[in-house]
Order: structure tokens, then sequence, then C-alpha cells
């Protein structure tokens, strides 16, 4: 039996129960890091989400804005047909630039979202080092 590896002589000297109990415990301390793993990934996509988020309600803020003084320069123009119309107009231009700006950074934040990228690697990772201990065997 000098031939046999450090794996095999384990496997011939151990109980199946034994070797069954190591088998959970292993899978066991697997799930609890994984799941450890994802928290911490999803805290980390949160925070980016939460800015993206605020960005784009000031977006809706600005656009708000624009909807509003666009209204009150059409009807002011339209009341007066011509004078202090035309400072409302100039008012809801800038924040339409605003929104737009906003509306664009936000858009950016949202995209930076990965979610739980390193979890899912290594959670694809599993069933290939389950076949290799099946190959060794």
């Amino acid at each position: 039996m000098s031939d046999a590896t450090p794996s095999e002589h384990k496997a011939a000297t151990t109980s199946l129960g034994d070797l069954l109990g190591e088998v959970t415990r292993d899978v066991s301390t697997l799930m609890r890091q994984e799941v450890a793993l994802a928290k911490a990934e999803l805290k980390e996509s949160a925070g980016k989400t939460a800015k993206g988020v605020g960005e784009l309600g000031g977006a809706a803020y600005a656009a708000m804005m624009a909807i509003f003084f666009l209204s009150v320069a059409l009807w002011w123009a339209l009341s007066l047909l011509i004078g202090g119309g035309w400072a409302a107009v100039i008012v809801a231009v800038i924040w339409a630039a605003i929104a737009l700006v906003l509306f664009a950074v936000g858009r950016g934040e949202m995209k930076k979202v990965q979610g739980a990228p390193q979890t899912v690697e290594t959670l694809k990772e599993i069933p290939e080092t389950l076949r290799r201990n099946e190959e060794n065997r």
C-alpha cells in the first residue's frame, strides 16, 4: 500500500460517515462564504444604485421645472404677445439643460452597477470543482 496517494490512504482508512461529514462541512463552509461575498457585492451595488437614482430624481425635478417655466412662458407670451415672457423661456431652457446633464450623469451611474459578478463567477466554478474531484477517484 506504499504506492497509494495520501488521498487514497485517507479514503481507505476513514469511514464513509466521516467522509460524508467532511464533505458536508466543506460544502457548508463554501456556501457561507458565497453568501458573505454576495452580501458584500450587493451592498456595494446598492450604494451605486442609490447615487444613480438620486441623480435621476434630480433630472426629474429639473424636467418638472422646465415644464413649469415653459408653461408660464407660453401663457405670458400669449397674453402679452411680446415682452416679459421671453425671460421665462430662457429660464425654462436653462432648466432643460440641467435636466439633460443630470439625466446623462445618472444614467452613467446606473450603467456602472454590476450586481454580484464575483459571486456569479465562483458559483460557476463549483460544478467544475466537483467534476474534477469525481475524475480523480
